[in-house]
């Protein structure tokens, strides 16, 4: 696999002129021969809980038709941040779009205490690409809940794919974190992080990855959109930032 994590500079509540960076972002990963692409958390919308409600959607809003219209074309995995409305309320989720199948979701089921006003427990969502398990997927506060990588890794897990929407002052303790989780349980580590300013903060880039002892391979840094792709066979490495 050619696994893409994204750094992205959301536009606040503005999903279409996002969608379009996306697809740009896609374009740059996909020349590059990724086969997985992962953005960070409420990638659609940028991390605005206070606009949830305004902005919350559905999977099958036909304005993410051509990131599915992409995948089938290009055989490629995609994954972005919306604010899916459901029978809970609303959940902070990742849609999947995958090569000529149904549109699947993963939602947040561990959320931090600032953001259980504004969103929903996705209790029951399934966090793994697919039907094989062995890419897992966390979003942003679930890194610090052991049990989520615990249940990942006896899962069969052995990449961890995290999406987040970390703040400058977060991303120490995220960055370590991460490379616990990779050392802990030999599993390779993704983070896509974005950049520029969300909700009351800055957001802190630095999206990485970490190899299976827990040390860093790659990180774009704290300013700039980019991508960083790994060939998980060869462990190649591709970063590139805008």
């Amino acid at each position: 696999m050619k696994i893409c994590v994204a750094q992205t500079r959301p536009i606040k509540g503005n999903i279409q002129r996002n969608i379009e960076n996306h697809k740009r972002i896609i374009g740059l990963a996909l020349a590059k021969g990724a086969d997985t692409i992962i953005f960070p958390e409420l990638s659609v919308t940028g991390y605005e809980p206070e606009l949830a409600n305004e902005l919350a959607t559905s999977p099958e809003d036909d304005r993410f038709d051509e990131f599915q219209k992409i995948s089938d074309i290009s055989q490629v995995t995609i994954g972005v941040g919306v604010p899916i409305k459901n029978n809970m309320g609303i959940s902070i989720t990742m849609v999947l779009f995958r090569p000529h199948q149904p549109r699947q979701t993963y939602a947040k089921k561990y959320l931090h205490a600032d953001e259980e006003p504004y969103f929903a427990s996705g209790e029951g969502s399934v966090g793994f690409i697919g039907e094989k398990k062995n890419v897992a997927l966390a979003i942003c506060y679930e890194i610090f809940i052991p049990e989520h990588a615990e249940t990942a890794f006896k899962n069969g897990a052995e990449m961890y794919i995290a999406s987040v929407a970390k703040s400058v002052k977060g991303m120490d303790k995220a960055i370590e974190r991460l490379a616990q989780i990779a050392e802990e349980y030999t599993i390779t580590v993704f983070m896509a992080n974005c950049v520029g300013y969300c909700d009351n903060f800055e957001c802190g880039g630095k999206t990485s990855v970490w190899n299976k002892k827990g040390l860093l391979q790659g990180q774009l840094n704290d300013t700039s959109e980019g991508i960083l792709i790994l060939d998980t066979d060869t462990q190649e490495l591709i970063q590139k930032t805008l």
